[in-house]
Order: structure tokens, then sequence, then C-alpha cells
């Protein structure tokens, strides 16, 4: 991909704690989490602010009022007011595209230092009034305003129970109507995935989340947020140990009575963020610090929605094998983004087929199987969590921070998301 002689690399990640939306970190919005996060990155490596060029940040759920999310926390952090901030929305593969883009920005020459992440809250989701609503009282509101008896006026001509009354937000396709869920269940049927191949995966996403916290592998990446209340929060809340196929069995399906998917295989909705520092490595250098890792290549891809939503990953993965001129056998690490169980399932199932690499991707041959002990040593998003825009940043610091603790030399990731898209990356141990 990066074809110059500059190389951005990883030099350091942190992120806050993953909880449940509606939990701990109910109090704080995008901002305050992703502020949470970098100012820990900032805390822990004392590089001079002025050396700090710019924010790139990943977002889904963003601010009607702020939507630059990342300017928002150069401000709030005090930060030199040169340094400028963009903010990007990829749905689910927002924070790795924050990544990368501040990454090429590097190779490009077009800064030394950077700051890239993402955040999001579905605990301060905003609930949009009706169109109807707005476009009625829009006028007046940000007019010179009007008397009541105006107001009055434009209440009679709607209906109090259709046009007045807020609508619970649904995360659905704008294409299809469907919701995620839903693609997932088709996705289950059409590839041949079980709910017990399903809740194994889900398990076992658990069970070594929880070894890894035990053993100290996140101990790097999570930093402790205190929050509004006063309460300091400095574990993951979601990941379940003792979770195992029996409890998860007894859980119904969401989506369809005779469905699959259960909450139990499905990422939670969650808050977090995320953030990453990227350098050219001469300047990581020459600032005395050590680069992790660096990336190789990376691919973003589209797909039908109306047929496999979140297969992009099978798509995109392959491509940046291909960018990077290497196959899944030079690859050490897999790291996929578990929005549901059943798709990262399907996924495997393809890159595993000569017959979709034969009609998707142009091969004679299948991509390749992955091995179980190399994908998601650390377990995934469903055991970790999902906060929208953090997800890609998380996997880009856990896989930099695993690179260069055992000494491996690469890893892939692939992320699926919303909009029938997917993302891949090939990450290199510095």
């Amino acid at each position: 991909m990066f074809s110059g002689k500059r190389k951005a690399v990883v030099v350091d990640g942190t992120r806050t704690p993953f909880v449940k939306a509606f939990s701990d970190f109910v109090e704080m919005d995008t901002i305050a989490l992703g502020k949470a996060a970098v100012k820990a990155l900032l805390d822990r490596n004392p590089i001079p602010l002025q050396e700090i060029e710019g924010i790139v940040w990943g977002g889904v759920i963003l601010p009607a009022t702020f939507p630059n999310v990342a300017r928002e926390i150069a401000l709030d952090l005090k930060l030199p007011p040169s340094v400028e901030g963009m903010t990007c929305t990829r749905a689910c593969a927002s924070g790795l595209q924050a990544v990368t883009l501040a990454a090429a920005a590097i190779e490009r020459g077009d800064a030394d230092v950077m700051i890239a992440g993402g955040s999001d809250s579905t605990s301060n989701a905003q609930v949009a009034l009706p169109a109807k609503l707005v476009q009625k009282f829009g006028p007046l509101a940000l007019g010179k305003g009007g008397s009541p008896m105006d107001y009055l006026g434009v209440l009679a001509q709607l209906n109090p129970i259709n046009d007045i009354l807020p609508r619970m937000p649904k995360i659905a396709e704008r294409t299809t109507g469907e919701v995620m869920g839903e693609s997932a269940e088709r996705m289950a049927q059409r590839n041949g995935i079980t709910r017990e191949a399903q809740d194994e995966f889900a398990e076992r996403s658990h069970h070594r989340a929880a070894r890894a916290i035990a053993a100290g592998r996140f101990a790097k990446e999570v930093v402790p947020v205190t929050t509004p209340a006063g309460a300091t929060i400095h574990n993951d809340g979601i990941v379940r140990g003792d979770t195992n196929r029996e409890k998860l069995g007894k859980l119904r399906p969401v989506f369809s009575k005779d469905g699959t998917v259960t909450a139990g295989n499905a990422s939670p909705l969650t808050d977090g963020a995320a953030a990453v520092l990227l350098m050219s490595e001469e300047k990581a250098r020459s600032l005395g610090l050590t680069p992790l890792a660096a990336f190789k290549s990376f691919s973003y891809v589209g797909v039908d929605p109306a047929d496999q939503l979140l297969i992009g990953p099978a798509i995109a993965m392959p491509k940046a094998l291909d960018r990077a001129r290497m196959t899944l056998r030079d690859i050490e690490l897999v790291d996929m983004h578990e929005a549901f169980a059943a798709q990262v399932l399907s996924v495997l199932k393809a890159l595993g087929s000569k017959a979709f690499a034969e009609e998707r991707l142009g091969k004679r041959e299948a991509v390749g199987e992955i091995d179980a002990d190399r994908l998601n040593v650390h377990g995934g998003s469903l055991a970790i969590g999902h906060p929208f825009g953090a997800t890609g940043a998380r996997m880009v610091t856990t896989v930099a921070n695993e690179l260069h603790r055992t000494g491996k030399a690469t890893a892939l990731l692939g992320i699926c998301a919303a909009g029938g898209l997917g993302a891949g990356a090939v990450l290199e141990r510095v």
C-alpha cells in the first residue's frame, strides 16, 4: 500500500473500559469518553504538545450540535490551537478508518505526529423529533419566534400521536429497512451456521477475553476513568468468564421466533473510546519512543446490503493481503470484529470456500482456513463490547501490543460495517 520511504508507526494506544450502555458511563457523552482516552495516551507519552499536528476521530452516534468530535477533544484538553481535528464515519469501521487516515497522512509527509481513534456513547444517543414536527415548528423556532397562539396553531395541524411523539430509534438499513440482527439471521441460515456453533464461538470469545484480563494482556491499553458521579471504572464490564454453552443455549432468539441470534452471541450496545498515537518512524525514534507496528496495507469495500450485509470482510481482508503481496499463510494473528457470531462464522466459511473465491474475488483457490488458535486470541467484540466508533482503534491497539509482546511478525484485521461495508488491514511488527 505504502510505497514511499516514510513509515507511519503505531507507538501506543489506550482505551477506556468498555461498559454496557446506560451503565457506568451514562453521564459521559462521546466527547467526554474520547477526551478520557486521549488524555491517558498523552499522560503516558509526555511528548511536546506542539509536536501533535492533528486528531482524526471516528464516530457513528455523533452529537448533532458538535459533530466534529476530534476538534472538541483537542479544545477540551487545551492542546495547542494548531492541533487540527477531523471526524470521520464509516459505521463500525470508523475507528480503523480514523487510524488509517492518520497513517496515510504521515506516510504522505503531511504530518509527523497524529492521534487517531474513535468513541461512541449509545447512552447519549439523541432521540430525533419526527420530521413533520421539525418542519412545522422550525420556521417559528429558528426565525423570529412566535406567539403562543402561533405554536398552538401549528400544533392543531398535527396528529398528536403520529406526528408529535418521538419514535424509538431503530438501527436499520436505510435501503432495506432491515436491522443488522435480521441480516445476521439470514446469513446464518444461508451459510449453514447453527445456533450451537454460534454459542460455542461466543463462549470462546468470553473465555479468551477473561483469560487475557487475568493475565494482564489488556493492562497496558485499558485506563481507569473517573465518571462525573465520582466513581472510578477500572475494568471492562461486559466480559463473562463464567459463561458456557449451556447458559447461552437458554437465551431466546431476538430477531426471529425460530432464529439463532441471541443476546449472548451478538455484541452488546456499548459505551467507550480508544485512542492511538501514530508517528513517522524517524520522529518516534528521535523522541525516544518505541514503535510497535506499522500498516503494510488496508482495504475498504462495499457489498450489496440486500445480499449479505456483513460479508464485507471476506472481500476486504483478501484485498488487503493482495496489496501487501501476502497470503493467509504469511499471517500469524487474525483479529476480526465480532458483531455477531453468525457473521464471523459466515466470513470464515467464505474465506475457506473455493466457490466464493472464484465468484467474488476472481481467484482460482480459496483464501484459506483460519486456525482457531490464531483468531481473536484475546476474544473480541462479543465479550469486550462494541462502541461503534472505537472498535477499530481498539483492535489496532490490541494487535500492535500483541505483535510487540510475542515477537510475531504479521497480523490481519477484518471489520464488517453497516451499509454493506467491509474493512481489512495488514499490520507488521516494527
